[in-house]
């Protein structure tokens, strides 16, 4: 093949950084000469003919930064100040909320006992302390024949009953109220799915939600399965990227025993990913359980003490002064082993006796917690008569009110065998507790309303002031709960005069009185969290499993023993006699409450 010669015509170029130019008085290269390649720079004077050129190092300015402090200064110089921020100083020592994404609330649920008492007015109290946003609607389900006009004016009446704050802001309610629709229909139904499914793209539309959903199963334990296989079939559960999370939160039980519990961990994760599945414990969201942590944690005087050699036992006592409240037939499916002893005691548990976890993060806080709970060994049937005791309210006396038995209860079987009163011995068998008993106890009927975690310190090893009139006491540490949250320290003192007398005195603080702020509710607070993704409030699916583990061989063990003599305790007293004896013949005591 032939090839056409070009003709082609070169710029002259400048001369690159660090060359000489070509001097003015060169003389031009002769017509005949072969031009240089197109990249070759002019030789300069006394160059090799053939060779490359090399390049002479650029010389550095005479005031170039040279030492380190000079390069220091000038690499500072080069950089833009920062732009800071304007600062409000009205705003200063305020805490500032993390606000949730816009949203759709879906409750399940919407007409029964625990959304009126507990959900909505939750709901109702965040909007009205500005911590939800303006793009937020609550769709309620229920099989109910309600519009959206009739079903708000039942939660307004419900709000005037439960609200933590009254009366209702008439201004703050009626654009809360704006916000509630209502959606009819069975739970095992396909088509309210797919109804529902129409209504939240249309409310992502009108309203602004970003097709974020959080889905609340406020029903009977055993629709759990049905409405979460139902979201799952209407495709409700996706994730899509740009298109909203969705999030499901279950209330509890969850699951009767070890098996209901991992089936109902499986059908939910056949549907619903773990991270986007929040199991409520409403006694994780109380303020004091919370300040367990920073208690713990965030003060270096108290974790060096809190072990084995330091500590003689722990108390965990939930005491409520109420009955069942009409729930009889659930009570009867329930006792105080499944509706407490699984799950509020075995929390509180965990949280006393977790080791620091490695962030503040869900994750690795639930962790520590399921170590804790792995470490206690499943009681053996000869150990379940030894250490559990269980008992059930007869008829007494409660705040000066005559209150009638247990099995006088509506809905209750007159020859039931349901607990209503569970105590329990538990050792963690780890480095930290080895050999620290752990004392359990929840019931109903009792005195008084009290929930308090106490840590029972070790006696003085040697009684130094002999000629006091009473043995100085141990040091006593208190975590109340409920009511009066606070926490109380009991060390001995010197008594003023001229003896050496020692007593036992107390300091005590109060949320109310140092903080001057009301603590909002339980359901306030993991509500909120779940909106915002955090789950470290909330039961991770190994961590119900090994609760349960601990829990059903207990359960199980009953009913292989003959009929118990219940009831056993009068209502108004602290319990069976039992409960006293399992302290007494290891020398302890319950504390009184």
């Amino acid at each position: 093949m032939r090839h056409a010669a070009m003709t082609t015509t070169k710029e002259p170029r400048a001369p690159s950084p660090g060359t000489s130019p070509a001097p003015p008085d060169a003389s031009p290269a002769p017509p005949d000469a072969s031009p240089a390649p197109p990249d070759a720079s002019p030789a300069p004077p006394g160059a090799v003919p053939g060779t490359a050129p090399a390049s002479a190092p650029a010389k550095p300015a005479r005031d170039a930064p040279r030492t380190i402090r000079q390069l220091r200064l000038a690499r500072l110089g080069k950089k833009r100040p920062p732009q800071r921020a304007l600062e409000n100083p009205l705003r200063e020592g305020l805490r500032l909320e993390r606000m949730p994404d816009p949203f759709a609330f879906i409750l399940f649920g919407a007409t029964g006992d625990l959304a009126h008492r507990k959900v909505v007015p939750a709901l109702y109290q965040l909007w009205r302390t500005n911590l939800l946003p303006h793009e937020f609607m609550l769709v309620a389900t229920g099989r109910r024949p309600y519009d959206d006009d009739t079903f708000r004016a039942d939660l307004r009446a419900s709000l005037d009953k439960y609200s933590r704050v009254l009366p209702i802001d008439e201004a703050v309610w009626a654009e809360f109220a704006k916000r509630i629709v209502y959606q009819q229909g069975d739970f095992n139904d396909p088509v309210m799915y797919a109804r529902l499914s129409l209504r939240l793209d249309e409310i992502d539309t009108e309203h602004g939600t970003r097709g974020n959903r959080l889905y609340y199963l406020a029903t009977h334990a055993s629709a759990f399965s049905e409405i979460v296989a139902e979201l799952g079939r209407a495709g409700l559960d996706h994730e899509m990227h740009g298109g909203g999370w969705r999030r499901v939160v279950i209330e509890k039980p969850f699951g009767r025993d070890l098996e209901s519990a991992a089936r109902l961990n499986r059908e939910v994760g056949k549907v619903f990913r773990e991270k986007q599945v929040y199991r409520i414990d409403h006694y994780l969201g109380k303020e004091t359980v919370r300040n367990l942590l920073v208690f713990r944690f965030g003060n270096g005087i108290f974790e060096p003490i809190w072990n084995r050699r330091y500590v003689d036992h722990v108390q965990i006592t939930v005491a409520e002064s109420i009955g069942i409240e009409g729930r009889g037939s659930f009570y009867e499916e329930t006792g105080a082993s499944r509706d407490f002893l699984q799950n509020h005691l075995m929390q509180l548990l965990s949280l006393v006796a977790m080791e620091p976890p490695a962030s503040f993060e869900a994750d690795p806080l639930r962790d520590e917690k399921v170590k804790v709970v792995r470490a206690i060994a499943p009681k053996t049937p000869e150990e379940i008569r030894r250490d559990v005791v269980r008992g059930q309210y007869g008829p007494g006396w409660v705040a000066a009110e005559e209150v009638p038995g247990y099995r006088q209860e509506p809905e209750v079987d007159p020859e039931s065998e349901t607990e209503t009163f569970i105590a329990v011995r538990f050792e963690i068998d780890d480095w930290r507790w080895a050999g620290v008993p752990f004392y359990l106890r929840m019931g109903k009927r009792l005195p008084k309303r009290a929930s308090e975690i106490a840590i029972q310190f070790r006696a003085v090893p040697h009684r130094l002031f002999k000629d006091s009139s009473t043995d100085p006491e141990p040091n006593l540490l208190a975590m109340r709960i409920q009511p009066d949250e606070g926490i109380l320290l009991r060390f001995g003192a010197k008594v003023p005069g001229l003896g050496l007398d020692v007593r036992a005195v107390n300091m005590d603080f109060t949320y109310g009185s140092a903080f001057s702020v009301d603590s909002p509710d339980a359901y306030e607070t993991l509500i909120l969290d779940a909106l915002l993704g955090d789950a470290s409030l909330f039961t991770r699916a190994d961590e119900v499993e090994q609760a349960w583990g601990v829990v059903t061989p207990i359960i199980e063990s009953w009913l292989d023993e003959p009929s118990p003599d219940f009831p056993n305790y009068e209502a108004g007293s602290w319990g069976p006699a039992e409960a006293d004896e399992l302290l007494a013949r290891e020398g302890r005591r319950w504390r009184r409450i």
